[in-house]
């Protein structure tokens, strides 16, 4: 069966950085986009980026642009989000997720490929 098994994360001081780590099994990793959301108490679920199976596009939420970092290893069946410049309005539950497309419209994704979330805590 297909699993996303994430690391990383953690509390760290505004302006800070974290990565998060997303390791693939049970599926063609070279068939599916990667991609992260994120979600806060009372908050709707957001998609914060996306990377295509060969890197060849990137989406980013305004929210994150010029402070995340989307990558992904296909060797290692593994994709990265480097977070810097980390602000308290950053800290929700981040999510790994895999799916067919990488678009403008990965807060739509329906996919069922999601790793079990790792929180992210920026303090003040």
């Amino acid at each position: 069966q297909v699993q996303l098994v994430q690391s990383g994360g953690g509390l760290v001081q505004a302006g800070g950085s974290l990565r998060l780590s997303c390791t693939a099994s049970g599926l063609t990793f070279d068939d599916y986009a990667m991609g992260w959301f994120r979600q806060a108490p009372g908050k709707e679920r957001e998609g914060v980026s996306c990377i295509r199976w060969n890197g060849d596009y990137t989406y980013y939420a305004d929210s994150v642009k010029g402070r995340f970092t989307i990558s992904r290893d296909n060797a290692k069946n593994m994709a990265y989000l480097q977070m810097s410049s980390l602000k308290p309005e950053d800290t929700a539950m981040y999510y790994c997720a895999a799916d067919v497309y990488c678009s403008a419209s990965w807060s739509q994704s329906t996919t069922d490929y999601w790793g079990q979330g790792t929180q992210v805590t920026v303090a003040s």
